[in-house]
């Protein structure tokens, strides 16, 4: 890998702030506001942003870049395909649980659903998200879809991601921005209370984590490299190192090779021949 140092670097910091992320937003639903519960409250509101940064944000950003890990490198594509998926699948099943844990709180504080720039958003960014882990799935796990159509969808795959990905990021500060609105009442938000300022804070964190993985994801230089497969001409196996074959300049040196060969032998013919009579 070229500028594995770097590379190193930005892994690094996209962890730390995936985990401080983390943190951050504990903190701020277990001191900050009424804590975690299963009640239609408040406290059961609060899973939705825990659930959110942790798996849409932090998680799906491990899953982004996964490939890029060179130690993976040595891996099978199927295996990373599997851990791949695997990462998505586990923030579908934390998202899911957070729309539950908001829709459940607004039917039980009689609060309209649906209504709001964030939920709009959120929805669409979840269908869509969904839809490509479904078609994700059909294409590039199941063997017998044909490698014309995986290599066709693998760059609307990479861009769909790499979008969603932002998608969830604006998401999330637009909710944060609504929570703190609706919350802080007295002192107001516009007042910047120590509540405000931390949350105002986890928001840059998050922005900075998401421009972090977009950077590792998009440069050229730290992609996994491709695995050559090339079939024999054998019905009972498949092996990854290429048939031996001349190409067209091997080909062409041979053939003048073994020309030469023969105007030097047929020359010392004619000269034996010149030389008994």
């Amino acid at each position: 890998m070229e500028g594995y140092k770097s590379f190193l670097f930005f892994l690094i910091s996209s962890l730390l702030l995936g985990f401080a992320l983390v943190i951050f937003v504990l903190v701020w639903v277990l001191h900050y506001s009424d804590g975690l519960a299963w009640n239609g409250d408040s406290a059961e509101f609060n899973w939705h942003p825990v659930l959110i940064i942790t798996g849409f944000v932090f998680m799906e950003g491990i899953a982004v870049i996964v490939y890029r890990l060179p130690w993976t490198w040595k891996c099978s594509k199927l295996l990373m395909k599997f851990i791949h998926a695997g990462l998505h699948l586990t923030a579908a099943v934390l998202v899911i649980i957070a729309l539950v844990a908001v829709f459940d709180f607004h039917n039980a504080k009689k609060i309209p659903n649906m209504y709001s720039l964030h939920s709009w958003v959120g929805l669409v960014v979840v269908i869509l998200f969904m839809l490509q882990i479904v078609v994700s799935i059909v294409v590039f796990l199941i063997p017998t879809t044909p490698v014309s159509v995986r290599a066709a969808l693998m760059p609307v795959h990479v861009y769909g991601g790499l979008l969603l990905f932002g998608g969830v990021i604006g998401t999330a500060l637009m909710g944060i921005t609504e929570k703190l609105i609706f919350s802080l009442k007295n002192p107001p938000y516009s007042s910047l209370p120590p509540h405000a300022i931390f949350v105002n804070t986890l928001g840059i964190l998050i922005v900075v984590f998401g421009g972090l993985i977009i950077w590792i994801a998009t440069r050229p230089d730290w992609k996994r490299p491709p695995e050559p497969t090339v079939k024999e001409h054998s019905s009972y196996r498949e092996t990854s190192i290429p048939p031996p074959e001349y190409s067209k300049t091997d080909k062409s040196d041979v053939e003048l090779n073994s020309e030469a060969a023969r105007k030097r032998n047929l020359n010392l013919d004619e000269a034996g021949q010149r030389s008994t009579m």
